[in-house]
């Protein structure tokens, strides 16, 4: 049965009969030049299989080298979780069926990990704190990426044929996987959002991964069981794979509650399989049946030597640790003097890092404040991506919001600006002078378009000379549109009351 067939209990019908169980699995792609196991590049957007070697291509007598830098990143991401570091760990093989990797199997770690046992204290919107359990933090490669040609879908099924590009293969990898997350009830659709972005915070302040979820350098692989309310045992869980949006993470949840409580209450069996979100319509459609680790006939990876992290090594990585973002946001809500109510909302929309950096850039905070929650808040929302995935930076808006308060834009002018940007028609600089939206300053010029607005608006005019001051808005608007909003409005109104006598 498709996603567009699913029968959906009511919210919270599913509430009332049953108790749902997540388990979240982060993919997170580290940001080292180099492959896992080789010296290939990992730059994104690179020329097809133009980024491989005999060991990503697994060629006859090609070996694996385990890159140090993703190993570091590996045991930084482990301490930032409070896991405990593994004194000696091991590579395993991973057999499955890849059609897009090239060995057939992949490298991997089993029953001995990097990190293990470890924690997440995560903020939710109310400002309750829950604490997410992870079981463990592994390294591994990715896998290829596979075009299929035809179709509807862009899956495999009903495409006349596929094209593979091998680049992504080897590209390191740190899975962080949770522990069952119980109890959440209602909430457990914004613990899940909650947690992926926490992670995704705590990730970019390691500065392992740019955490580009619409790149696909985090994604999130959303379990979900629901357990009876009568229940001794866990349901049979699906796996909602690559979900690749904080929002999506939320609602691919909250479908799954409904569709399986749907299915249960029918008498119908839950299937443990893989699930595509579809992000055109929120639901989830069938994948494959679901393996479980037996299937995958886990065994040594007999090329690699274990991984050994010396103690004092450790330690010394624990040393470099930065600013955890908690810590650093509630010394950012000290120095901003905002509320706790503020701070969590900036949270909750992903604005308290994209200020920060703005801020950094030379600008006031509540100049970035303003402009992050505010016209690119709504810009986000209309354009139906997260704050931080719009297509612009901290140092870009920090250059927009300096022309403005040097005079060369206007508020209105600085909007066209910034939705250039985001529209990838270049840099702010080269904008203004490409569009000629920089503020109109010749007094004469604006002197006649002054004139000729008192001049079409007599009794208008008639009104500023008897004193009447506050309809000088009007002559002012008109101005304004005559210059196509580069006036600067407060120079006009002077100018306005001047030529009607009435300063």
């Amino acid at each position: 049965m498709s996603a567009a067939t699913d029968d959906l209990m009511d919210f919270d019908d599913v509430i009332e009969n049953f108790d749902p169980v997540m388990g979240m699995e982060v993919h997170v792609e580290l940001g080292t030049e180099t492959k896992m196991f080789c010296g290939c590049p990992t730059t994104f957007g690179g020329d097809p299989n133009a980024q491989v070697c005999p060991s990503c291509l697994a060629l006859p007598g090609a070996l694996p080298v385990a890159n140090a830098t993703a190993i570091e990143s590996a045991v930084k991401i482990g301490l930032a979780l409070n896991c405990s570091i593994r004194e000696s760990s091991v590579f395993a093989r991973k057999n499955y069926f890849y059609p897009d990797q090239p060995k057939n199997y992949q490298i991997s770690q089993y029953d001995e990990p990097i990190a293990y046992d470890g924690h997440l204290d995560v903020v939710l919107n109310d400002g309750t704190t829950w604490r997410v359990e992870i079981e463990r933090a592994h390294m591994e490669e990715d896998t290829g990426k596979s075009l299929h040609i035809g179709g509807s879908t862009g899956r495999i099924h009903g495409a006349s044929h596929s094209l593979l590009d091998y680049n992504r293969a080897g590209v390191p990898l740190v899975e962080i996987v949770t522990r069952p997350i119980e109890g959440a009830g209602e909430r457990a659709p914004e613990v899940a959002r909650a947690y992926v972005t926490a992670l995704r915070d705590l990730l970019k302040s390691l500065n392992v991964s740019d955490v580009r979820m619409d790149q696909g350098s985090m994604r999130c692989d959303a379990n979900l069981s629901l357990m009876r309310k009568d229940a001794a045992e866990f349901g049979t869980r699906t796996e909602t794979k690559n979900v690749n949006s904080l929002r999506s993470v939320e609602t691919a949840v909250r479908f799954e509650m409904q569709r399986q409580g749907a299915v249960l209450t029918a008498g119908g069996e839950v299937i443990q399989e893989t699930r595509h979100f579809q992000e055109a319509d929120g639901t989830t459609s069938a994948g494959r049946r679901k393996e479980t680790a037996e299937d995958y006939r886990y065994f040594p990876e007999p090329d690699l030597p274990p991984v050994v992290a010396d103690p004092a090594w450790v330690e010394s990585i624990r040393a470099t640790l930065p600013e955890l973002p908690w810590i650093r946001r509630a010394r950012i809500q000290e120095d901003w003097g905002v509320s706790d109510e503020v701070m969590r909302d900036l949270v909750n929309v992903g604005a308290v890092d994209l200020i920060i950096e703005t801020a950094e850039a030379g600008v006031s905070a509540s100049a970035a404040r303003s402009w992050w929650v505010s016209f690119l808040a709504q810009q986000a929302n209309t354009r139906g991506v997260e704050l931080a995935e719009l297509s612009i930076t901290p140092t870009q808006v920090a250059e927009v919001i300096g022309l403005v308060e040097e005079g060369k834009l206007t508020n209105k002018l600085a909007q066209q600006v910034v939705t250039a940007v985001l529209d990838g028609e270049g840099e702010p600089a080269q904008i203004v002078a490409d569009r000629g939206l920089e503020v109109v300053r010749d007094d004469s010029a604006l002197q006649k378009a002054v004139d000729d607005a008192l001049a079409a608006n007599p009794d208008i005019a008639d009104k500023i000379r008897g004193g009447k001051v506050q309809a000088a808005g009007k002559i002012v608007g008109d101005v304004m549109k005559a210059t196509r909003g580069q006036a600067d409005p407060a120079r006009v109104k002077e100018l306005v009351l001047a030529a009607c006598g009435a300063q």
